[in-house]
């Protein structure tokens, strides 16, 4: 009878840890979403949130995905020379300059060209 009664307190113990590990598993990919990452490829909106202070020597590269039948809003995405891709606010006045600058860049003729 006395172990019966010792083995009584381990079983909550362990449905709270496996509480906390799933809770743990379901919270990770919602803090990335969170952080400004674009979600995976497909006829949606890529970025669901976007962040505001990125610095411009930390980006390697940038994808501007204009409005369309995926998404009505323009998306601009970044990636970090750490790899890291983030959503950029396209309406922050950084963003605006950067994008106007990519575009300038794009439309001025090659060396050579006339």
């Amino acid at each position: 009878m006395a172990r019966a009664a010792a083995a009584a307190p381990r079983a909550p113990r362990a449905l709270r840890l496996l509480g906390a590990a799933l809770l743990l598993l379901l919270l990770l990919p919602a803090g990335r979403r969170a952080a400004g990452a674009p979600v995976a490829a497909e006829l949606r909106c890529q970025c669901l949130q976007t962040v505001q202070g990125i610095h411009l020597k930390n980006i390697q590269n940038v994808v501007l995905t204009p409005p369309g039948p995926h998404c009505e809003q323009t998306e601009v995405i970044a990636t970090l020379k750490n790899g890291q891709e983030v959503c950029l606010n396209p309406e922050a006045p950084l963003v605006k300059r950067l994008i106007n600058k990519m575009l300038n860049n794009s439309n001025r003729p090659e060396e050579g060209e006339s």
